[in-house]
């Protein structure tokens, strides 16, 4: 091997990291990281295939759990988080879904936020609740609800920060002490940041989930998810992910690595245009507020200055009205995407309340703050006097 595929990892600043971490030349010596697309692999021998297969001999075995791509893609991930492991799955979804599987059982008790993504409340409302884990709710502010919500049977704390699509922001140290004094793990998922903006394994966070569809790929072209955290931990997601099978495939890992060496320089743009653009929102008539914590005015505004390097690319304001007024400004622009997924390089618009959190009961909405007046808006690469022109004829409409 020569001493060029294989720099001294812990020496390199996080930018290069996200561009050389992970890398294993094969002897072709091939620039760009090649995509394995091979379901299985060729052994030795006998007695070559049966230590691959116990564990006795490291290496690749098959590739729902062991593909060199796939491999890449979790070490470069980990090394950006600063987690001794990861694992990748097959969308964002799924690796919340691994994480619960390797880590509850029937009994166990898990307290979530009630400001989290819909179909996250949903998995854990309804289809882990089939297995007998018992979920709690709580709102994510104030801290105090999390304490009184623990139980003896308590195993694991479930957040986003910021939410999806208030951009409440908690206290991350303050919430790995509510978790360690229960005895419970503190899960966090970082899709709104990414680890170029915030690491919870730094504020004691026990695991980190991505959905690797969002700013981690960056154009919106794969699904992916990932799981973060000790060795200790996710060789029971691994144990999860051998048997069960929600496998990132070769070719999306090999896109993720693509976007994670831009992931740097993509997410300190997207946070300038979002801070810009929140700003304005702020002062248009028909707006009658806007969440998003880079704002002096977003009562988390200086704990995500604490933890975070930047405030992120994803926005929501309420219009004055309700659903009908939020329906005209949305259907008013023309360079947005109408769609539900973020972290594109193209800005989306979306509204949150008919789409991300349809699942969920109006109560259940209603106690989350998802409004029918309620928009979201995750900026993406274009001019930002662009954006504001699109937003702008939605809301000339409301005057």
């Amino acid at each position: 091997m020569s001493k060029r595929d294989d720099p001294d990892l812990e020496t390199l600043a996080w930018q290069s990291l996200a561009v050389r971490g992970g890398i294993h030349r094969t002897p072709e010596g091939e620039h760009s990281e090649p995509i394995f697309t091979t379901s299985s692999y060729v052994f030795d021998s006998a007695e070559h295939a049966a230590a691959r297969f116990a564990g006795d001999e490291p290496g690749n075995v098959y590739s729902r759990y062991t593909n060199p791509t796939v491999r890449s893609f979790e070490e470069r991930l980990a090394a950006l988080e600063g987690a001794e492991a990861c694992v990748a799955t097959a969308s964002g979804m799924s690796a919340i879904l691994s994480t619960c599987m390797a880590l509850l059982k029937a009994g166990d008790h898990v307290i979530c936020s009630r400001d989290v993504f819909g179909t996250t409340r949903t998995l854990f409302a309804k289809y882990l609740a089939n297995f007998g884990v018992e979920v709690t709710f709580v709102p994510l502010l104030p801290l105090s609800g999390w304490r009184d919500a623990l139980r003896e049977n308590t195993r694991l704390l479930y957040l986003e920060t910021p939410s999806n699509p208030l951009c409440e922001v908690a206290d991350l140290r303050a919430m790995a002490n509510i978790a360690g004094n229960g005895g419970a793990l503190l899960v966090v998922d970082n899709c709104f940041c990414t680890p170029a903006l915030q690491r919870p394994l730094d504020f004691g966070a026990d695991v980190v989930i991505h959905s690797a569809t969002k700013f981690l790929d960056g154009q919106g072209r794969c699904v992916g998810g990932a799981v973060l955290g000790s060795a200790q931990l996710m060789d029971e997601v691994t144990g999860f992910l051998r048997s069960c099978g929600p496998t990132m495939s070769a070719f999306n890992a090999w896109v993720f690595l693509k976007g994670l060496e831009t992931l740097s320089l993509r997410m300190t743009a997207h946070s300038a245009a979002a801070l810009e653009l929140a700003t304005w929102l702020e002062s248009q008539v028909g707006v009658e507020q806007v969440f998003y914590a880079g704002l002096d005015t977003h009562p988390g505004h200086g704990l995500a200055a604490q933890q975070q390097s930047a405030f992120g690319g994803v926005l929501s304001f309420r219009v004055r009205g309700g659903r009908e007024e939020a329906w005209r400004v949305i259907d008013a622009t023309r360079l947005m995407s109408l769609t539900a997924n973020l972290g594109d390089a193209k800005t989306t618009i979306v509204h949150p309340a008919t789409t991300t959190h349809s699942r969920i009961s109006a109560q259940e909405r209603q106690e989350a703050g998802i409004t029918d007046n309620l928009i979201r808006v995750a900026v993406g690469l274009e001019d930002v006097n662009d954006l504001k022109a699109d937003l702008a004829r939605g809301l000339a409409l409301l005057d």
